[in-house]
């Protein structure tokens, strides 16, 4: 049972909460504090783990990756425990859009794809880990880590509907949509074939 009781201002509230959480650039953080440099001038210029791998620094790219799922996690958590599924969808969608567009960095963050993974192991943790392996084994087998998050989005909502987990579907089918409109550069260099592969210093 929720300890708040579910209103429009408590579901507003999670949903600044949940904003506030997805609006931490843990990318550009932790890039600073390994002396890295500015990250945005590297490689793609994106916040996410991904580029912060192109520095060459596994440790800091890692510890991006772990904590941009993290605080997707924990704003699905956080909500559900204190105000209900209700509250956790709203934390989790704010969440991923803060990640996406944090107004400390001009509205100009990442493409969500870690913060979806943790999010989705929060809110249904069978189909985060289904997603999760997903991608994992399609940037094995292709090197490419956009393709992986790409394919790995796109099966999220038919492993939704298949688990019979069809409360969470709606969202799943909205951030599956924002993840693809961020990625429109990616799938342009899919198309031409010029997608960098992981690990590629730039």
């Amino acid at each position: 049972m929720p300890i708040i009781e579910n209103t429009p201002t408590v579901l507003a509230l999670w949903a600044v909460i949940g904003y506030m959480l997805g609006s931490i650039p843990f990318g550009l953080l932790l890039t600073r504090a390994f002396g890295i440099g500015n990250l945005r001038s590297i490689g793609s210029g994106n916040i996410g783990a991904t580029n912060v791998l192109r520095t060459g620094n596994k440790k800091a790219a890692a510890l991006t990756l772990l904590l941009d799922g993290g605080k997707g996690a924990a704003a699905v958590l956080l909500a559900r425990y204190f105000a209900g599924e209700d509250a956790a969808q709203i934390a989790a969608l704010l969440a991923f859009l803060g990640h996406c567009f944090p107004f400390w960095i001009e509205f100009k963050g990442g493409k969500g794809v870690a913060t979806f993974l943790g999010i989705m192991l929060a809110l249904v943790w069978p189909v985060g880990a289904l997603c999760c392996a997903t991608w994992l084994a399609a940037v094995a087998v292709t090197r490419i880590s956009s393709l992986g998050a790409l394919v790995a989005a796109a099966l999220s909502a038919p492993y939704m509907w298949l688990l019979g987990r069809t409360e969470a579907l709606a969202l799943t089918l909205l951030l599956t949509v924002v993840i693809y409109w961020r990625h429109s550069t990616n799938l342009a260099r899919l198309r031409a074939g010029t997608e960098p592969k992981v690990g590629k210093k730039t």
